[in-house]
C-alpha cells in the first residue's frame, strides 16, 4: 500500500528524522492559513498523488505571496495530475502540501528497499539525487551505492559510513546520515514496510541533511497489525476497477489490451499472459482469483472485467487444486448469466473434477468455448478478441 508524501513525513518525523516544516491542505482556504501559520515571504505548494516525477510534470510550485499561495491550490484541487508514473489518465489532486522553500546545497538520494534475490534489507544511495535519478540508474549505474543488512546482526555503522564515504559527506554530514540510517531501519522493520525511500535528501546551505520529500510503502500482507497505517489508505488513487477487487480479495492490475483473463494463482497469471502476447494478443488486465475461490468471486470477477469498455474477450484459466473444477465450472456458469455479458468466453480447466467441471459448461447451453489446454485457450481467445469465432 502506498501512502502520500505528507503522510510519509509524518511518520518520518516519529523517527526523528529530520524534514522540512509543512502542514497539508484540502482547499485553498486551508492552505492559506497553513502558509500563514508556518510564516515566511514564500512558500513550496506541492501536490500530493501516489506518483513519483511531480516536479518535471508541474505538480510542485512555488508561492511568492499569499494569493498565489490559493491561486496554485485551487489550480492543483480537483485536477488530475499526468507524470511518467501515472499513465495518461493520471491520478487526481485532493491535497496539497504547503511547505516554506529550503535553501538546496546539494541533492542525494537515499532508500531502503527489500532485495527478494538476497532476502535481505538493501541500502541504496546516490550523489545524484533528485528527479532524474532512473536516468541515474539506467545510464549511470555506477553511480548507485548498495549495501544490504544482515537480518541477524542489523544495521551497523561502518555500512552507514561506507555509503557516507561513497557520497563524499563531511564528518558531521556522516554522523548524520548514520543517525539517519538507523532510524529508517528501526521504521523498515517496526512497519512492516517494502519500500522507503528519500528523494532528495538533501544538504541544505546550513550543511544540514534533511528530507526533501518521502515515499513509504507498507507490506499489504501486515496491515492487519498496522490499523493506523491501514488507515492512511487512499482508494481515490487506485483505478476503480482496482479498488472494488481489493474489496472482494481479487488481485487485479488494469492493463492496456483488450483481452480479459480471470487465473487463480499469480504465477500461472503471469504465464497465461505471456502465452497470449506470444499468440498476438494483448492482456486487458492480471487478476488472481486465488486458490479457494468462490462462485460469488468468480462473479465479482466478471462484474470488474466487463466494467473495463475495452475488453472484447475473456479467458478463464483455472488449475483446480485447493479449488475443484466443477465449482470453477459452476462460478463462472452463474457469473455469465447474473452479467448477461455477450463476449466471447473461453475456459481452460485442468485440475481436481475437471471433467465434472468440462460437462456442466457442456450442459449450460452458454455458448463458452472450451479449451484443451494454455496455448489452445490462448489461440482461440486471440482469435475471438479479432472475431474470428471457432
Amino acid at each position: 500500500m502506498n501512502i502520500h508524501e505528507y503522510q510519509a513525513k509524518q511518520i518520518l518525523t516519529q523517527y526523528n528524522i529530520p524534514i522540512p516544516l509543512g502542514y497539508p491542505a484540502a482547499n485553498a482556504q486551508e492552505a492559506q492559513q497553513q502558509a500563514q501559520r508556518l510564516g515566511g515571504e514564500a512558500w513550496m505548494i506541492k501536490a500530493q498523488i501516489h506518483a513519483g516525477g511531480r516536479g518535471k510534470a508541474g505538480g510542485i510550485k512555488k508561492a511568492q505571496n499569499l494569493n498565489e499561495v490559493m491561486e496554485i491550490t485551487n489550480n492543483f484541487i480537483g485536477s488530475s495530475l499526468v507524470t511518467h508514473q501515472t499513465g495518461g489518465r493520471g491520478k487526481p489532486i485532493q491535497r496539497v502540501l504547503v511547505e516554506n522553500p529550503t535553501a538546496i546545497k546539494s541533492e542525494l538520494y537515499l532508500s531502503l528497499v527489500v532485495d527478494r534475490a538476497k532476502q535481505r534489507i538493501a541500502m541504496i544511495a546516490s550523489a545524484a539525487g533528485g528527479m532524474d535519478i532512473e536516468a541515474v540508474a539506467a545510464t549511470t549505474p555506477e553511480k548507485i551505492i548498495s549495501r544490504t543488512i544482515d537480518p541477524i546482526v542489523g544495521i551497523q555503522a561502518y555500512q552507514c559510513r561506507d555509503l557516507a564515504f561513497a557520497l563524499g559527506l563531511t564528518a558531521e554530514q556522516r554522523q548524520q546520515l548514520t543517525q539517519i540510517l538507523f532510524n529508517l531501519y528501526r521504521l523498515f522493520l517496526d512497519k512492516d514496510l517494502s519500500l522507503v525511500e528519500i528523494n532528495p535528501l538533501i544538504i541544505t546551505d546550513q550543511d544540514q541533511l534533511l528530507a526533501l520529500d518521502a515515499k513509504i510503502n507498507i507490506d499489504d500482507n501486515a496491515l492487519y497489525r498496522h490499523t493506523e497505517l491501514a488507515a492512511l489508505y487512499d482508494p481515490s488513487q487506485e483505478d476503480e476497477k482496482e479498488h472494488k477487487a481489493r474489496q472482494f480479495d481479487l488481485n487485479y492490475v488494469a492493463l492496456d489490451g483488450d483481452i480479459a483473463c480471470m487465473v487463480n494463482g499469480a504465477g500461472l497469471a503471469m504465464a497465461t499472459m505471456d502465452v497470449i502476447k506470444r499468440q498476438g494478443g494483448e492482456p486487458a488486465n492480471f487478476l488472481d482469483v486465488g486458490g479457494g475461490t468462490t462462485a460469488e468471486r468468480v462473479t465479482e470477477a466478471f462484474k470488474i472485467i466487463l466494467s473495463d469498455s475495452k475488453v472484447k474477450a475473456i479467458l478463464v484459466n483455472i488449475f483446480g487444486g485447493i479449488v475443484r473444477c466443477d465449482l470453477i465450472a459452476e462460478g463462472v456458469i452463474h457469473a455469465i448469466k447474473q452479467t448477461h455479458t455477450q463476449l466471447p468466453v473461453v475456459v481452460r480447466l485442468e485440475g481436481t473434477h475437471v471433467d465434472r467441471g468440462k460437462a456442466l459448461l457442456q450442459a449450460s447451453g452458454l455458448a463458452v468455448i472450451t479449451a484443451n489446454d494454455l496455448d489452445d485457450a490462448a489461440q482461440k481467445v486471440v482469435n475471438a478478441a479479432k472475431g474470428m469465432m471457432p
